[in-house]
């Protein structure tokens, strides 16, 4: 795992002081030719970039964030990943869609996106970081999947740990990204966006090992990552003890 700058708590956020830190990162427009024009419109949000110890040190477009030339320089950004179950227990899985231009077509779990730098979902210590990421997944279950905010209220997300890792999609984008890990329990109603979400799926356990045997199925890396190393514990949990493994404040490094 590639470490990234720590910066001090009274230094400011700006961008004259990321672009230090940074000095030789890939700032151009060029490289989404070709690409769908509303995933190349996404390309422009703003993702939140952090030191190694998941403190906000500025922000930088999600294009900038994703290239592995700018990732093989130590950029790292603030991600989740929801796990969503539902009355059976069921995991909802997603398959992104062909239009994604990162890791399109491969099965994940089910909602993957990042909190924005904008005005209530960023923040520097953790419990405000929870927040936040938990109203970027509320918002990012509704943009993928159509699932409404009354049918996953904030305060049923659950937060269990963070995972630093780094994955390439391929030679040009990929990710490196603290991970906060949230589950959430409930039937849903789902509307899925074609552009975002190509498929999606409820499995259970032994459903979900099966799949991960068929060499026709593909998954995204930090899905798998997850799955071989600690969501299958989790799962088991997931009606009764799973107290003990929510709030983690040590970041995994993956």
């Amino acid at each position: 795992m590639s470490t990234t700058t720590t910066v001090t708590q009274t230094e400011p956020i700006t961008a004259e002081n990321i672009l230090r830190l940074f000095p030789d990162i890939d700032t151009s427009s060029a490289g989404l030719d070709g690409h769908d024009e509303e995933q190349i419109r996404l390309m422009d949000e703003v993702c939140i970039v952090l030191d190694e110890n998941d403190k906000p040190i500025g922000n930088f477009s999600k294009k900038i964030c994703h290239l592995m030339t700018n990732i093989d320089k130590g950029l790292l950004h603030r991600a989740f990943s929801v796990f969503l179950f539902n009355s059976k227990n069921e995991l909802l899985l997603q398959q992104r869609a062909t239009e994604k231009i990162t890791f399109p077509d491969m099965w994940t779990n089910t909602c993957c996106s990042h909190p924005l730098g904008i005005p209530g979902e960023t923040g520097v210590e953790l419990d405000e970081a929870v927040a936040g990421v938990k109203r970027a997944a509320q918002r990012k279950l509704d943009h993928e999947l159509g699932i409404k905010a009354a049918q996953v209220p904030i305060e049923n997300f659950k937060f269990l740990t963070r995972i630093h890792y780094k994955a390439a999609s391929d030679g040009k984008w990929g990710e490196h990204e603290i991970d906060y890990i949230l589950f959430i329990k409930a039937d849903v109603d789902i509307e899925p966006n074609m552009n975002e979400v190509r498929a999606t799926e409820y499995v259970d356990a032994d459903g979900l090992k099966s799949r991960f045997n068929d060499p026709a199925l593909k998954f995204t890396p930090w899905f798998k990552l997850i799955c071989n190393t600690l969501l299958f514990e989790w799962w088991e949990h997931l009606d009764e003890g799973l107290d003990k493994y929510m709030n983690e404040p040590e970041i995994r490094r993956m």
